[in-house]
């Protein structure tokens, strides 16, 4: 199959899944839980490292679009459609991740936040395993000087791909609600010791999404301008 045809079928899908998600996301009825301290960050300019579930998201790109966000998405080719779809959406791109463009991808995510973007990383992204916290999101934290904040997030109903984060599709009227939590600090110490600081960002995920009504663990999410 040629390179242009490959291209053009890119491009019709990214339209299609465009026009779903934008009438999906029109239905969906959302509630927020403690977006205080992250209207606080922006309120004083304080850019954050966002924290989510790869699972989640979908319907975080459609609820937080055109708020200033760099999102990190993989250079494989599962995540070109992704990646197409957050950038319409008006989503600043990273593209890279811990297997491919992992150095190049830290220098640019430090940058976007010193030049007053937030950064929105899936610690258990790209392939995984489901909801396992990698520290790169630390290292990019540490780096930048900026505090990371969790988005939790609980659907009322969904479609779950097969996928391994069993990817979250919320459905028309879902009921969706986002929870934001604290402010963290970012880490301190030699960045060789920044996997044993991440049990305290994974439970601090974990209770966002706990907070928005999901499991302790949970796929879904969405959310527009906090509420």
């Amino acid at each position: 199959m040629s390179a242009t045809h490959d291209d053009w079928r890119m491009r019709w899908i990214v339209r299609a899944g465009l026009v779903i998600v934008g009438l999906l996301g029109r239905t969906w009825r959302v509630r927020y839980v403690n977006d205080a301290a992250l209207r606080e960050a922006r309120r004083t300019k304080q850019p954050v490292v966002i924290v989510i579930w790869h699972g989640q998201l979908l319907p975080h790109l459609w609820v937080h679009r055109r708020q200033n966000i760099s999102v990190l998405i993989s250079e494989h080719r599962d995540g070109e459609i992704i990646a197409r779809v957050a950038e319409a959406l008006g989503y600043r791109l990273v593209r890279g991740s811990s297997s491919r463009g992992a150095s190049r991808a830290l220098v640019a995510m430090v940058r976007e936040l010193q030049a007053g973007y937030d950064v929105g990383i899936t610690p258990d992204g790209p392939r995984g395993p489901n909801h396992s916290f990698a520290p790169g999101a630390l290292l990019v934290a540490q780096r930048a000087n900026c505090p990371v904040i969790p988005f939790g997030a609980h659907v009322s109903r969904a479609w779950h791909l097969g996928s391994w984060d069993r990817f979250a599709i919320p459905k028309p009227f879902a009921r969706v609600t986002i929870a934001y939590g604290d402010p963290i600090p970012p880490p301190t110490g030699d960045p060789g010791s920044l996997a044993a600081q991440t049990p305290r960002f994974l439970a601090a995920l974990e209770a966002a999404v706990a907070a928005a009504g999901g499991p302790a663990v949970s796929a879904a999410g969405a959310a527009g301008e906090p509420g």
